[in-house]
């Protein structure tokens, strides 16, 4: 990925082990259009299977993290006009495929929330496993203004974040939340100044990239959990350790702890 040319509307950047994937259309607060989604999947494809990637940031480029879909570009099923029946097909083709791949991710991410996250641009944050938001952040699912329904995951993510009636208040009343209400209400991990922000998201995501390659285990089983009966969680989290402690990473760890230095995590 280093070296290659960045895709029209999304721009990567790997720094020692972390790639930071930037939306990339600062004219539309990085509207997320099916171009925009298009290279966004390429890009977060390609983090995966690059094996010198270990942890992933996404952020937006200017005033805005993602002001959500990009409607003027026809986005399908939200015309009056159109099919009298059926699911939308914009969300079944372009935008549930990609919040599902992220969800099913092997490695670790972190949203560095700027400005403005709203409508499908809040699935894309909060389907991160950190989330670090600038002070004058909000998010917005003001789908309620435009005779529409949330998606992206919402409806299943905010129950779950920050339960249903707060759920119900930012969906049905479609009013701005806060970073540091977003915060108090555990929808976010940080709220830090606007200049300290990709500070802040950089120190999670080294963090994460400098750990065991059994972070991306733990993260897909709390993601699991969410959804799983608790005997079903124990078994999981048993086949999870047994795929843990085969890694190098985990004999690198019982090695460190018997000889009473910091373990040196590669990742495999």
């Amino acid at each position: 990925m280093d070296g290659a040319q960045a895709p029209a509307k999304v721009k990567t950047a790997i720094n020692d082990g972390i790639c930071i994937i930037t939306l990339s259309d600062p004219g539309t607060l990085n509207a997320a259009g099916a171009e925009l989604m298009a290279d966004l999947g390429a890009a977060f494809d390609a983090a995966v299977a690059d094996p010198a990637v270990r942890a992933m940031v996404l952020t937006g480029e200017g005033r805005g993290f993602c002001s959500g879909a990009n409607l003027s570009g026809g986005r399908a099923g939200t015309s009056p006009g159109g099919s009298t029946s059926g699911p939308n097909e914009a969300l079944l083709r372009i935008y549930n495929p990609f919040v599902s791949r992220v969800r099913r991710s092997p490695k670790p991410l972190v949203a560095a929330v700027n400005g403005v996250a709203a409508g499908v641009g809040v699935s894309l944050a909060l389907v991160c496993d950190l989330v670090v938001a600038a002070e004058s952040a909000y998010f917005l699912l003001a789908f309620r203004r435009i005779g529409l329904v949330p998606d992206g995951g919402a409806t299943w993510l905010l129950p779950r974040l920050v339960g249903k009636a707060r759920a119900m208040e930012l969906m049905l009343l479609g009013e701005k939340l806060p970073a540091a209400t977003a915060r108090e209400w555990g929808l976010i991990n940080r709220c830090v100044p606007d200049a300290e922000m990709m500070e802040n998201a950089m120190t999670l995501a080294r963090a994460l990239a400098d750990g065991p390659a059994s972070l991306g285990l733990t993260r897909n089983l709390v993601w699991d959990a969410l959804d799983s009966p608790f005997h079903d969680q124990l078994e999981a989290e048993a086949y999870g350790q047994g795929a843990a402690g085969r890694t190098q990473d985990a004999g690198e760890g019982v090695m460190a702890f018997v000889e009473k230095r910091p373990a040196k995590f590669t990742g495999r």
